[in-house]
């Protein structure tokens, strides 16, 4: 799972435009008109998420958070609004390569996120579990540079600007509990402990305190001392009581008044809102039922090739028998979080001398490997993306907090997911891409991203990973999950399932503990639609790769394929389709006239 932060600020787009503009020579009307546009939009995105710059290595905007008053929400529609607007009035057929593709790329993102703007309360529910401030923000801090005194002073501003933030976020679930826009109390319970690492008064132990512990020696002593304890004061005076203040409301009120029902067409918006989260989420026109039909297929699929592997592992007794089997044998187990984040990095080494014979081009930006912070709990391991320029490397952020739920079995299938040749490769190819507008390097689909990554796993058959039968296992009760997940998230929101029904439903099929069962349910819950992005992109990837080896036969070069693939960052799965058909084309001509 790539990190919420991005995927939380490519859904509430944000553009602006640019009149008047001249073609460049050689350029169309349509061809400038639509390169200023995109261009206008990259630049507006920045000032108006200066959070998701920062994270994206542009620092020009590190002294500010975003707005989250209603007044800048209403802009930023009316933003949108006007530019799809405007990008509609463009004739694609006047576009050529790479233009036309960022036009269909920008006018799909932006219709489908109107669609789901059009129900109002969709963004009163900013707070859960699997996001919020008391995540996000230590996010920010880690991402955020620290090597001068400028970067210390707009730090600081930022710390003041927090207060501010947290009540705009309190306003809007205020205004949620006011309309039955409100997320199920079942699923957010362990947000205000995931609160508590922010109202330590002690800089050492706040997150946000961390840059002024170690302030680099290149900064004059007397900057140092002043710096530290402006830290002190604003931890004490802005960072704390605006989080205690924020858990005051989230369990005196927020909780008290939280839905009881848990589906997404229980809210005000009813089905056509889950309807809307479907299509943004998948990029595809399928129904919920059909969604679910299929993951009804895949889950008997998957629990064929799951028994057979459990049959090579020489265990006698039931598929349960042998869930509890793993589950219970410490062998399976570290006992110490340096142990597992170490078995990571032999993972990693391994990994790394594969690729070369699944790609013909690589990015050139390095990962790591770190432990996620102790406040996000049970929360999945992730990936956070480096900086475009290189000044920070892409981590892998492996869960560390209960190593009784991270059995070593899986750890090759989840690292190919997160890190290469998952979320990392992906991701940093798209920042490294020239010849793009900005936008494209950086845009966020849930179905191709998630998709890629799902697809990634599958490739470590071809890496020489899985070679034990039960790391196979791992691997096949991770995919079972996907599959679950279309069952689930479409039987949660659609269909009337209630949350033990689903962790049953999860925990009988796929193999994961109860506890983490538990979790990815509730994050379903409170994320409507993002779970079923992961099957669906994954599916429509290996029938492009059927579809292109059965058009090129012997011709067929998978390292072009998979650069193919992802060479254009981010696509709608349909786009897609269309550049991998073109490249299929392409391929023919070059052996032709080669």
């Amino acid at each position: 799972m790539i990190g919420r932060v991005a995927r939380l600020v490519w859904a509430v787009l944000i553009v602006s435009v640019t009149h008047g503009a001249h073609p460049a020579f050689g350029q169309t009307p349509e061809t400038s008109q639509a390169n200023a546009i995109f261009a206008e939009f990259w630049e507006r995105f920045a000032r108006e998420f200066p959070e998701y710059a920062t994270f994206r290595g542009d620092n020009r905007y590190n002294d500010r958070l975003t707005d989250w008053s209603q007044d800048a929400i209403a802009r930023r529609h009316a933003y949108t609004r006007d530019v799809l607007a405007r990008l509609r009035q463009i004739d694609a057929n006047r576009l050529s390569g790479q233009d036309r593709v960022s036009l269909e790329v920008l006018r799909t993102r932006l219709d489908q996120r109107l669609q789901v703007e059009a129900f109002a309360g969709s963004e009163w529910m900013p707070v859960s579990q699997m996001g919020g401030p008391q995540l996000d923000f230590a996010l920010l801090v880690k991402s955020t540079p620290f090597r001068t005194s400028s970067d210390y002073e707009h730090y600081l501003l930022r710390l003041a600007a927090l207060p501010t933030q947290l009540r705009q976020l309190e306003a809007l679930m205020r205004r949620g509990l006011a309309t039955g826009w409100v997320l199920p109390a079942e699923a957010i319970v362990r947000v205000p402990s995931q609160i508590d690492a922010w109202l330590a008064s002690d800089v050492t132990a706040n997150p946000a305190g961390r840059p002024f512990v170690n302030i680099p020696a290149g900064i004059p002593e007397p900057v140092r001392t002043r710096l530290t304890a402006e830290g002190k004061r604003a931890i004490a005076a802005d960072v704390v009581p605006a989080f205690r203040a924020l858990k005051t409301f989230f369990e005196v009120t927020y909780l008290p008044g939280a839905r009881k029902e848990l589906g997404a067409s229980t809210l005000p918006g009813g089905v056509l809102y889950y309807d809307a989260l479907i299509a943004e989420q998948t990029t595809t026109a399928m129904s919920a039922r059909d969604i679910h039909d299929l993951g009804l297929r895949e889950v008997s699929r998957i629990e064929a090739a799951m028994t057979d592997v459990v049959r090579k592992t020489g265990f006698n007794g039931t598929r349960e028998e042998f869930f509890r089997f793993v589950h219970d044998s410490p062998q399976f187990y570290y006992t110490r979080a340096e142990d597992l984040l170490a078995g990571y990095r032999d993972i990693a080494k391994r990994a790394d001398a594969e690729l070369p014979k699944l790609f013909a081009e690589l990015p050139r930006l390095p990962y790591g490997i770190r432990a996620m912070e102790a406040f996000e709990g049970d929360n999945a391991d992730h990936y956070t993306p480096g900086s475009a320029e290189g000044a920070r490397a892409g981590f892998f952020e492996a869960n560390t907090n209960d190593l009784r739920t991270r059995p070593k079995y899986e750890m090759e299938n989840v690292f190919l997911h997160e890190a290469v040749p998952g979320h990392h490769l992906q991701t940093a190819r798209a920042q490294e891409l020239t010849g793009l507008p900005e936008f494209r390097k950086y845009t966020f689909i849930v179905a191709y991203v998630e998709g890629w990554a799902l697809y990634a796993e599958s490739l470590g058959d071809e890496m020489g990973f899985y070679r034990d039968p039960y790391s196979k296992f791992g691997q096949l009760s991770w995919e079972m999950v996907r599959a679950c997940r279309l069952v689930i998230d479409t039987g949660i929101h659609a269909m009337g399932w209630d949350r033990q029904r689903a962790i049953d439903y999860l925990r009988s099929h796929s193999g994961i503990t109860g506890k983490f069962a538990t979790a990815e349910i509730d994050r379903y819950i409170v994320d409507p639609g993002q779970a079923l992005g992961y099957k669906l992109g994954e599916l429509r990837i290996k029938a492009l790769r059927a579809k292109a080896a059965a058009a090129l036969g012997d011709r067929f070069d998978l390292r072009r394929f998979h650069n193919a693939l992802i060479d254009d960052g981010a696509l709608p799965l349909d786009v897609l389709e269309q550049r991998i058909d073109e490249w299929i084309a392409r391929e023919r001509a070059r052996h032709t006239t080669g």
